[in-house]
């Protein structure tokens, strides 16, 4: 054979797999974190608003996450180009050895549960503490537009400081991300329309004037006073018909306190109630044993301290052991034109006589404040 013969021709073979398999899997990275929140009441704040641009007043410290923090308040700006707004600073208030690495955003209480305040803090950058300059709300809220605000009364208006710590990151093995989303717990959900619709009760409330019923096991579950009345011997083989009177509370109180038991929360209360609704509410959570409520209760009280309020918000936090509710009013009166003008209520002749021993807190109060 020639070498042109040899060489001239290409030679070619080809092959294929022809079973076509595509693999898939999946993984995420997980954040590990811990969240809780921080209120910072602001009394007398066009007081406040004599403090020159550039300086601050420092909060008490708080413990958030196993974390010390102390927010910083600006009632003129951090700063000559903010000088209409008032500014917000968050700062680490202990020593560590490693950055605290945290999301943090503010806002008006009462402003809290709205959408983008959840989205402002789930979109909020990861930042390293300590850390002056990266914690500064240097353009929290215009001065004008806070006292336009409903949520400035008497003077006074809250903070709400939301931070979630991030811990550490990790990967994890995730192959059903891509195929399964799973909903979140609807069982507040169910829970609340077997209170609605009555299905199953076995309990009958007669409480002012009107009947409500509701299942003793969901309400045992909750309540260890519900426990006794609603399982203890006087109930031994009554299982069904079982009536109940409930004395001294109204009938709207009631339902919302039944509204928490089957839910974990509260209906909202009309606006023009709401404050006398929470003083209700946490003497029927003290009644019941609902501890969580009465927090919850405690808490929104601490929005309502004024000077036709205070008073009375302080002999319900005396008669049902509200430590922080107490401290609350009593930082309230601190201020010696509160104080003052609190003394010549009603409320105040009422707080004398339904709770003398509070008159010698008040007195040595108000003694110290002279001096």
């Amino acid at each position: 054979m020639s070498p042109a013969g040899a060489w001239g021709k290409p030679s070619m073979s080809s092959s294929a797999i022809v079973n076509d398999t595509l693999s898939m899997s999946s993984s995420a990275i997980v954040a590990d974190t811990a969240s809780g929140y921080h209120l910072l009441t602001i009394h007398g704040y066009s007081r406040t608003k004599g403090i020159p641009t550039g300086e601050f007043v420092r909060s008490s410290a708080f413990t958030i996450c196993g974390h010390r923090w102390s927010i910083d308040y600006y009632p003129n700006g951090a700063r000559a180009a903010v000088a209409d707004y008032v500014s917000l600073s968050l700062n680490l208030d202990e020593d560590v050895l490693d950055a605290v690495k945290a999301q943090y955003d503010f806002c008006i209480a009462g402003e809290a549960e709205e959408p983008e305040n959840v989205a402002a803090l789930a979109s909020a950058p990861v930042e390293r503490f300590p850390s002056r300059t990266a914690s500064l709300h240097a353009m929290f809220v215009k001065r004008e537009r806070l006292e336009r605000s409903t949520h400035l009364m008497d003077d006074s208006f809250t903070i709400r400081c939301d931070i979630v710590v991030v811990h550490s990151y990790r990967g994890a093995s995730d192959d059903a991300v891509a195929f399964v989303s799973v909903p979140p717990c609807d069982l507040r959900w169910h829970l609340g329309e077997l209170l609605k619709t009555e299905k199953g009760a076995d309990v009958v409330f007669e409480v002012g004037g009107e009947t409500v019923a509701a299942h003793r096991c969901v309400l045992a579950a909750r309540s260890s006073v519900f426990s006794a009345e609603l399982f203890g011997p006087m109930m031994e083989g009554n299982a069904a018909g079982v009536v109940v009177r409930i004395e001294d509370m109204n009938a709207e109180v009631f339902k919302a306190l039944l509204h928490f038991v089957y839910t974990g929360s509260l209906p909202k209360p009309r606006k023009e109630d709401e404050d006398f609704t929470y003083q209700h509410l946490l003497v029927a959570a003290d009644r019941y044993g609902m501890e969580r409520l009465k927090l919850i209760c405690e808490e929104k009280l601490c929005q309502y301290i004024n000077v036709g309020s205070a008073a009375i918000i302080l002999a319900l936090a005396e008669q049902h052991h509200c430590v922080g509710l107490k401290k609350a009013c009593f930082s309230f009166l601190a201020a010696p034109a509160n104080l003052r003008a609190v003394v010549a209520t009603d409320g105040f002749q009422h707080l004398s006589k339904s709770c003398p021993s509070l008159m010698v807190e008040v007195i040595t109060m108000s003694c110290a404040l002279v001096e």
